[in-house]
């Protein structure tokens, strides 16, 4: 089941599949996290957090239209490869097409390429570092 969660209920998704359990769950948080028109998804199975995404109003480079930027999404290693970050990706952007947005884009670190790929995202920028993650690249996909 995929629903609106709050920031909080995420944090230990975040710390643990994106930062390696390494930080406590409040450095997990982004600044970005509360802003106006933000707001957090999760997919849940058998009762557990599986999947989580979130998403800001944020506007790309030259891009025209209302953008989104999706950021910490995770999905716990007992669920990896099962189809739900790919459901709960669509659902986003069903949703933000609702919301009038034009398109949704985000640094994806380079081993999550192939499925922002298979889910219609296209890379629009050269291999970046981001310190003490990895190797990134910006992608985009137009919803309207």
């Amino acid at each position: 089941m995929i629903k609106f969660i709050a920031v909080e209920e995420l944090l230990s998704v975040r710390n643990e599949v994106l930062r390696d359990g390494k930080l406590s769950p409040e450095e997990c948080i982004f600044p970005s996290d509360k802003l106006p028109g933000a707001f957090h998804l999760g997919y849940y199975k058998n009762g557990e957090l599986a999947c989580i995404a979130s998403f800001y109003p944020q506007s790309y480079g030259d891009f025209t239209g209302t953008g989104y930027q999706l950021r910490g999404m995770a999905t716990t290693a007992a669920y990896r490869g099962k189809g739900i970050g790919n459901q709960l990706l669509n659902f986003a952007v069903v949703y933000l097409r609702g919301q009038k947005a034009n398109y949704v884009w985000c640094n994806a670190r380079k081993k999550a390429l192939q499925f922002y790929l298979n889910t219609g995202f296209e890379i629009i920028s050269a291999e970046f570092d981001v310190a003490g993650i990895g190797a990134h690249h910006v992608m985009y996909v137009k919803i309207q």
